[in-house]
């Protein structure tokens, strides 16, 4: 399911899903309203990609939303009665010079379940692991956020791992969070996982299922 966003009080323009024709969104999955989905992006079976209140949201080439994904954010405008649009910049993350409500960068797996709800954003080459939260926070670049983890008002610095089921909500903690080296067991895990849904994306889009 792919269609725009309604025009509400604090979203005063219909956007329609912004989709590289090498990406593939799943028939049982949603993409609404303000969303940028790049090259080769795989959206599952019911995942949701959901640009109609905080906006736009971004997902960058290669990455992947898994089964039973949420994509969402905090409004980012509001519209006054004399039509003046005021933004809500605390509900934005600032890439590259550019405002978004969430940016998930290149190469980035989202496992099962995963919630990233905005203000949030994602580092490229990162895994995020099955039901896990990521809410006000940003997650570096080639990380690994284990399975079952809630993450709230922190930045994990580059190159670091969650442990499973931790919740993170100290900035201290997360500085001290262990490196990945290369006997870490997962260190390798999201190649594999972007390969594998890389080449779903391609093989349903040659299939031609819509």
């Amino acid at each position: 399911m792919i269609h725009k966003n309604v025009i509400t009080d604090f979203s005063p323009e219909e956007y329609t899903p912004q989709i590289d024709p090498s990406a593939h969104v799943h028939p049982l999955g949603a993409v609404i309203g303000n969303v940028i989905l790049g090259k080769n992006v795989y959206v599952a079976p019911f995942a949701s990609v959901r640009g109609d209140e905080g906006m736009p949201l971004h997902i960058g080439d290669n990455s992947n939303v898994q089964d039973g994904v949420i994509i969402h954010a905090l409004e980012t405008c509001e519209v006054k009665e004399d039509g003046s649009i005021i933004n809500i910049d605390k509900n934005t993350v600032e890439v590259s010079g550019k405002k978004y409500a969430v940016y998930v960068g290149e190469k980035v797996s989202l496992a099962h379940q995963v919630q990233i709800h905005g203000p949030a954003s994602v580092g490229n080459e990162s895994f995020i692991g099955m039901k896990s939260l990521v809410f006000k926070a940003a997650v570096g670049n080639n990380c690994v956020i284990e399975p079952g983890c809630i993450l709230m008002g922190v930045t994990v610095p580059d190159g670091r791992y969650v442990p499973a089921g931790t919740t993170l909500n100290n900035q201290k903690d997360a500085d001290s969070l262990p490196e990945i080296t290369d006997d870490y067991p997962l260190k390798s895990l999201n190649s594999g996982v972007v390969h594998v849904n890389i080449n779903l994306a391609k093989g349903y889009n040659a299939a031609g299922l819509k």
